[in-house]
């Protein structure tokens, strides 16, 4: 029988009580209710380290709505969750929800119609229109704290959407576990790891080249650029060398001119060796630029010579930092250009032309150069029209700018090769599932050029906790930041003074002034093992889970969330954050393209949920194997629910024949009762079969395991069952019928374990029949439990084949399965037919046969075919 592994010892055994019409219909919350009040996944916290599974589980973005892309990925690790834990694991399973960030504000300000403005003085009674005005102008702008307040109410509302959700899916998460990566516990561990880090070197401050989202006003890391490919233009015009010859130049970019410092071209280009260490001047503005050689020019590219300017993207950058050239930017964070002509700019002419472009966009002050340059008569071909990738932020719908900005950093290998080494090693010591997921974490790692950009432009997130003394100019001091001590996390430095000064110092000579800037949201979600294990809170709740077993997510976010993970982890404890990951494939709709909400493609789960059911939906997601895109299938969802149908009235059929409890074939046990050749084939395949489902789940291949499984309880149902109804009924007396019932319990018992981490409900729903307590709570089933029955699988394969070679026959003759066989004769190899005759009185009572033949034959046919057949007067099929 199977263990009981949580609860007391099991109670005696129980009468079964099978509804008469069993449905799936309610199962899910009544089952969730159960499985509540029975505290079933509630982790231990006084197991030990070794009796510990810990998930680092994903937080879903709680500022809007699930898809079925959620569905999916979280039940694949939900079923190993459900795995491990019936395999006596002491799962600790949590689950977060980011809420803070850039999509929480924008949800914020659609939903309410507000808009943060932090010079607003916050209002106490402040309460959002009930309506938000049609024009975003007209919507209320509110201060910070009145904003953040706002922010909190919606991810809460949301929050129990999504839970009751998950709840409905069936995910074994230990609800009392919950973590906001905006609550005061997060907002403790991201401080506290960024003030270490600041301490140990591993982040810094500095004044640098930033890739600038002009619409959300923010710095954008580089995880979290989307090329997108974009119609351009080269335009060509020239500099002028001292002597008066024309140097051509090909840009998409004429807007940059008066921000260039320097041409380049590549070494080996032999049509502007004889330029490189001269000079050239500008159009336009007059300003004298040198022409450098660097092997990043692409002679290839335009007219093989390009301009330098700071900045046009990170080329520029890289030309700018390891060319040592000067800073010239005119694009500010609005993405406009500077409305002062630069210092730099100091002919009339050049300072004219200026002045026609101070202040525009970027777009418009394209357009001014160009008429510049026409009007002048320095266009020196028709604009050569191009397509060509542009950088955007993941979530903006505008080009990204490249403004200096004083921005906050974590060092992560983009420009120390030692580290980069390192952290490429830890990823090794990680167990990748898929295993080829690892080379996307290596290639990742190993391209990176630049540090982490940690530090953001906007209001909802966690405070970086750093004040900055002011100078007798009020002017901050940004090399030597004031940190708080660890024992006042969580702070706010735009709210609370520096430690040592008061309020009324804040902005003044010798005062100090706070770090305006929140941290970028994954700087707190990389810090999930940490959050979700309690660190530096509960030291023993913390060794008892880290580093974690687990990190399931999805393919697209290992440049970001894993790899952060890994860094801070690297960095905070020398270790890896979890042992193992678990990498998810994307959803595809019909059209095999990944369903997003931008696309207008997505499926929400409430349809699938309320059609097929949860444990449907559920065999849809883990019939996918981990790193495999999948496409949504309807058609997948029904043929869960047809399996999970069917375990409910195979299992009612079962109790029916007299099954109970007590006729499980367990360890110590009596094994003789099972007498017939056909019920112990039965059992040694099934044996076989929890062999290979558990290497599977161990292997995380948890898809393959239900194959398995699924295969066999198939030819359970469509087999064995028809073959041994007249014995279950006592047609063949009772050694027989105790042979079968013992086989049918003892099969159920297997199977019901074997595929609860898959359909939790219909598994449940069964086992709550004849058994106290609930199978979530059982033990995954062991080949040793089989040990004692000894048969050869070979003859339910044989028998079921001679079964179906019959049914097949009735077919091909036209009438209906419940026509007698008067007579028939099967043919097949000498093993197989000693197989059959073991089970000869079985098939006989299956397929209504009188008289059944046997024939064996050497060599063809190597199947068992029906060579003659002689059936009663009956009505055609």
């Amino acid at each position: 029988m199977a263990e009981n592994i949580k609860g007391t010892d099991a109670p005696a055994y129980k009468t079964p009580e099978v509804p008469d019409k069993p449905a799936l219909e309610g199962l899910e919350s009544k089952l969730s209710a159960a499985w509540s009040q029975e505290q079933i996944f509630h982790f231990d916290d006084n197991a030990t380290r070794d009796e510990v599974y810990s998930i680092d589980t994903p937080p879903p973005t709680a500022s809007g709505s699930l898809h079925v892309g959620h569905m999916f990925s979280y039940t694949q690790t939900d079923v190993v969750a459900r795995y491990k834990r019936m395999r006596g694991k002491e799962v600790f399973y949590p689950l977060g929800w980011d809420d803070n960030g850039l999509p929480t504000e924008r949800r914020v300000q659609n939903y309410y119609g507000v808009r943060c403005d932090p010079a607003k003085p916050y209002d106490p009674h402040y309460a959002p229109p009930e309506k938000p005005a049609k024009n975003q102008r007209d919507w209320d702008m509110i201060s910070r704290r009145n904003f953040i307040e706002l922010c909190e109410t919606l991810t809460v509302k949301d929050e129990k959407v999504f839970e009751d959700l998950f709840t409905t899916l069936g995910l074994s998460v230990d609800w009392r576990q919950t973590y906001r990566t905006i609550d005061d516990h997060s907002r403790t561990v991201s401080q506290r790891a960024f003030v270490r880090d600041v301490r140990s070197g591993n982040a810094y401050t500095a004044e640098a080249p930033t890739l600038w989202d002009v619409t959300f006003r923010t710095a954008v890391a580089q995880a979290e650029l989307e090329a997108k490919e974009r119609p351009s233009a080269y335009y060509r015009y020239p500099f002028k060398d001292s002597a008066g010859k024309e140097v051509i130049i090909a840009t998409t970019r004429p807007e940059l001119l008066p921000s260039c410092v320097a041409l380049v071209a590549h070494p080996e280009d032999e049509r502007y060796q004889q330029l490189v260490g001269s000079t050239v001047t500008s159009p336009l503005f007059d300003v004298e630029v040198p022409v450098l050689a660097h092997p990043l020019a692409d002679p290839e590219k335009g007219s093989g010579i390009a301009m330098i300017c700071t900045f046009g993207d990170m080329t520029d950058v890289t030309w700018w930092r390891e060319l040592n050239l000067p800073t010239r930017a005119v694009i500010g964070r609005d993405g406009r250009l500077s409305g002062d002509t630069p210092q730099w700019i100091t002919t009339p002419q050049g300072r004219d032309h200026y002045q026609q472009l101070a202040g525009k966009t970027v777009h418009s002050a394209k357009e001014a150069v160009i008429d510049l340059l026409q009007t002048s008569g320095l266009m020196r071909a028709e604009p050569e029209k191009i397509t060509h990738a542009v950088h955007f932020y993941e979530k903006g719908d505008k080009p990204l700018e490249v403004v200096t900005s004083r921005q906050w950093y974590i060092r992560n290998g983009g420009r120390d090769a030692e580290r980069r080494e390192q952290l490429v090693e830890r990823g090794r010591k990680i167990t990748w599932n898929p295993s080829f997921m690892r080379s996307r974490y290596e290639n990742w790692v190993e391209g990176l050029n630049g540090d982490w950009l940690i530090s953001r432009q906007r209001f909802f997130g966690v405070p970086i906790p750093v004040w900055y003394p002011l100078n007798s100019a009020a002017e901050p001091d940004y090399d030597h930041p004031i940190l708080p001590a660890e024992d006042q996390l969580p702070v706010d430095p735009a709210s609370e003074p520096a430690p040592g000064f008061a309020e009324s110092q804040r902005g003044e000579s010798g005062g100090f002034m706070g770090e305006p800037d929140v941290f970028d949201t994954w700087a707190t979600s990389s810090l999930t093992p940490q959050i979700a294990g309690q660190w530096e809170r509960d030291s023993d709740r913390f060794q008892r889970v880290f580093p974690f077993d687990l990190r399931p997510q999805g393919h697209d976010i290992i440049r970001t969330w894993l790899f952060s993970s890994v860094v801070r982890a690297n960095s905070l404890h020398d270790t890896v954050p979890w042992t193992n990951t678990a990498i998810s494939g994307w959803i595809l709709d019909p059209d095999r393209k990944k369903m997003s909400k931008s696309k207008g493609n997505v499926v929400i789960p409430n349809e699938p949920l309320e059609q097929f059911g949860a444990d449907a939906v559920r065999y849809w997601a883990a019939s996918a194997k981990l790193g495999a895109d999948t496409a949504y299938e309807i058609s997948q969802m029904k043929i869960g629910r047809r399996l999970a149908i069917k375990l409910l009235n195979a299992s009612k059929f079962a109790f029916g024949m007299g099954v109970t409890e007590e006729h499980v074939i367990a360890p110590g046990s009596d094994p003789t009762i099972i007498t017939e050749p056909l019920d112990q084939a039965l059992l040694a395949k099934l044996r076989s079969v929890i062999e290979q489902a558990t290497e599977h789940f161990d292997n995380y291949d948890y898809a393959r395991a239900l194959s398995v499984s699924e295969s066999f309880f198939w030819s359970f149902t469509d087999d064995y069952v028809e073959l041994v109804k007249d014995r279950a009924y006592g047609a063949q007396g009772e050694p027989a019928q105790a042979s079968v019932r013992a086989t049918l319990a003892t099969a159920l018992d297997k199977l019901l374990r074997l595929f609860a981490p898959v359909l939790p409900f219909a598994t449940d729903e069964v086992w709550r029949w004849w058994r106290h307590g609930s199978v979530h709570a059982a033990s995954w089933p062991e080949p040793s439990e089989l040990d004692a029955v000894a048969g050869s699988p070979a003859v339910l394969d044989a028998v079921a084949a001679g079964l179906t070679s019959l049914r097949r026959a009735k077919a091909e003759a036209n009438v209906k399965q419940r026509t007698e066989i008067l007579s028939a004769r099967i043919s097949g190899p000498q093993q197989e037919m000693d197989s059959v005759r073991s089970a000869l009185q079985d098939l006989q009572a299956a397929t209504k046969s009188q008289v059944l033949e046997l024939e064996s034959t050497e060599g063809a046919p190597q199947e068992i075919v029906v060579s003659e057949l002689a059936l009663a007067e009956a009505a055609t099929a």
